[in-house]
């Protein structure tokens, strides 16, 4: 018998989004666990650890982006995944500065949703069997507002002079997304351009 590829949790308060999820990923071979509201899956989170988070903006009870801040806060490792029906840029930004992997905007095609998912276990499994890799490729800015680990990923993809759809290949997320740490980092290093970015990234850590 086939192991499972791993457990995926999904977090909306549609019936038919759950269900539709819960196909598709099963279909793949993925454990499913639904959820109805943001409440039962950090009761769930007690006790089990998915490979991957699904989880809505809009349900019952505390919001999709407070449940993405608590698991936050529990440094928890699993990719998170934000969907919203009724997302913005602004929203997406919070989501990812919050914590979560990418944004997917209501409607979506299942399969591209699959692709997306399946991507970002890939990299995120990659990117542990890298992790003493990176820790030693860190980026120090003394004085300056520290990167966060996915922060550090970007910059370290951007000073090789990759694309941002090379990036996003690379770590498993998208383009967009990209975008956004990228701004992250040069409002944190007061960086004007992105050849600025690198300037300063290179000229600050000759020395590590």
């Amino acid at each position: 018998m086939t192991a499972s590829p791993g457990e995926i949790f999904v977090v909306d308060d549609e019936p038919a989004i759950r269900d539709l999820l819960a196909l598709l990923f099963s279909r793949r071979g993925y454990k499913v666990v639904c959820f109805a509201d943001g409440g039962s899956l950090l009761a769930a989170m007690r006790t089990q650890s998915p490979t991957c988070i699904l989880l809505d903006v809009h349900i019952p009870g505390a919001s999709g982006i407070d449940i993405l801040k608590d698991l936050s806060t529990r440094n928890h490792p699993a990719p998170i995944f934000i969907i919203s029906g009724k997302g913005d840029i602004p929203m997406a930004v919070d989501a990812i500065r919050s914590g979560a992997l990418d944004f997917i905007e209501k409607p979506f095609r299942g399969n591209d949703v699959v692709i997306r998912v399946e991507e970002a276990i890939a990299g995120d499994r990659q990117r542990k069997l890298e992790q003493h890799a990176l820790e030693r490729a860190q980026f120090y800015f003394p004085g300056g507002e520290p990167l966060t680990a996915r922060e550090q990923e970007v910059l370290a993809q951007l000073v090789t002079g990759a694309t941002n759809k090379q990036a996003g290949q690379h770590l498993g997320i998208s383009h967009r997304t990209i975008e956004i740490h990228r701004a992250r980092i040069m409002e944190k290093l007061g960086a004007k351009t992105v050849a600025d970015l690198i300037r300063i990234a290179l000229s600050e850590n000759r020395a590590h």
